[in-house]
């Protein structure tokens, strides 16, 4: 018996990475567990208004029309695929700029000078005091103007010189960065964590072998902190897709909540923009088996 037992036992045994899956998920539970509550509902029953069409006068009564908003949607309203077309592009531009950003700010942040905690503060400091509802009433109250105005010398001057095309495109390119650096303190502060996690032993052995500080980035540096860029990626994908300056967000927001107030038109815009959301996100995670590297794995 007991022969038989150790045979069992080494059938079920688990490798490395299986037992890493399995404490994955369990940590994962709580997640889970609190999707379940509190979120799979309102999914559901978001999804069921999306196929109906509500009438507020008769008390939420909800009438099943199946997926003619879907249908609307790509159809018959000729702003809904140009804004969102323009919201990807939007993220295309914007999420590279704050990643190389990030990674330069955290190499910077990352040396050995004094003031460090200082800088990291000033980094972060946008992201704990203004976010969300409190960056739109700053706005709202023309605090956005007035960091803009900053930069109207500078379009002046370009527009002075080189003309109104030339001029648009400094200004767009001035209110980008602004908002890069608004936007850039959670990925600064991850890619530093990854920075300080690189063991010591891979730079002496580059060093060793006679690498330049550019090939050590590319072989040693970057290849280390390829984990590290695919959280980025996708949080600030996430961030981007769902800023408070969104037009896409006002404009889902504008149909359910102003004028007709049409719930069910309004969750199916919902629900389209959050499957594109999902497919950027899962073309990133599927394509990162070929470009992220795990130290101990491969």
């Amino acid at each position: 018996m007991k022969p038989e037992a150790s045979r069992c036992r080494g059938r079920f045994r688990l490798s490395l990475s299986g037992k890493r899956a399995v404490w994955g998920f369990i940590l994962l539970t709580p997640w889970f567990a609190g999707m379940a509550i509190f979120a799979l509902g309102p999914f559901i029953q978001s999804f069921m208004i999306s196929l109906g069409e509500v009438d507020l006068i008769r008390g939420f009564n909800l009438k099943f029309i199946g997926p003619a908003n879907y249908r609307e949607a790509f159809v018959v309203d000729e702003r809904f695929v140009p804004l969102l077309l323009r919201t990807i592009a939007d993220s295309v531009i914007n999420v590279p700029i704050i990643l190389v950003f990030s990674l330069i700010a955290a190499f910077l942040i990352n040396q050995r000078i004094r003031g460090l905690g200082f800088y990291r503060a000033v980094f972060f400091l946008p992201v704990v005091v203004v976010s969300g509802i409190v960056v739109e009433q700053l706005f709202n109250q023309n605090i956005g103007n007035a960091m803009y105005s900053g930069l109207v010398p500078i379009v002046e001057m370009v527009f002075r010189y080189f003309g109104a095309q030339v001029a648009t495109l400094v200004a767009n390119f001035l209110s980008t960065i602004l908002m890069v650096l608004w936007r850039s303190g959670v990925q600064i502060l991850l890619f530093l964590a990854g920075l300080q996690g690189i063991s010591g032993s891979y730079y002496e052995a580059a060093r060793v072998d006679g690498a330049t500080d550019w090939e050590v980035f590319w072989l040693v540096t970057l290849p280390m902190l390829t984990p590290i860029v695919l959280v980025n990626i996708i949080y600030t994908i996430v961030d981007s897709f769902t800023d408070v300056f969104n037009e896409m967000l006002f404009f889902i927001k504008d149909v359910g909540f102003s004028g007709s107030f049409r719930l069910g038109y309004a969750a199916a815009l919902g629900w389209i923009y959050f499957l594109v959301i999902f497919l950027v996100i899962a073309v990133v995670a599927l394509s990162s088996r070929k470009w992220v590297f795990y130290g101990g794995e491969r």
